[in-house]
């Protein structure tokens, strides 16, 4: 008679529905198997796994969509939204989790093109970019990709 009522356990998805709906895999254009944004990737050690794959991930070429700001401890996190297109032919929607610098962000434009790298055995939506990459590659890629849409 005066027992207690089991609560439910709310998914850590089902509260970043509520804190964030703009970082729903639905507003962020990935659809449902996309895993999700780590509220903080360092804390998850899925998320420090998959950046440290994506490091060493294939090189492709993403045209910036969208960005989100997440956070801004010390310097901005924010969620950038890409259309990749992968040196193969792959298109898919691709979403980085970057911190950026105020001078980074403040040059970020929709329709810019940017080098980012992916795991191309995973697939997953997650990218990261590539700052690390060669010019020199990055124009063969892009060189490779405008003579594939030409023909």
């Amino acid at each position: 008679m005066f027992g207690w009522k089991k609560k439910r356990r709310v998914s850590l998805a089902e509260v970043m529905a509520q804190l964030r709906p703009d970082l729903s895999p639905e507003s962020l254009g990935v659809g449902p198997d996309f895993p999700g944004v780590a509220p903080n990737p360092l804390l998850s050690s899925d998320a420090r796994k998959r950046t440290a794959e994506l490091r060493t991930g294939a090189l492709a070429l993403g045209v910036l969509v969208d960005w989100r700001e997440v956070g801004s401890g010390g310097s901005p996190r924010v969620v950038l939204m890409f259309d990749v297109e992968t040196a193969d032919g792959t298109s898919f929607r691709g979403v980085a989790d970057e911190d950026l610098t105020i001078t980074e962000l403040t040059r970020l434009a929709p329709g810019q093109t940017l080098p980012v790298r992916y795991r191309p055995t995973v697939m997953d939506h997650y990218v990261s970019l590539a700052r690390d990459a060669d010019p020199a590659h990055v124009q063969q890629l892009a060189d490779a990709i405008a003579s594939r849409r030409r023909t």
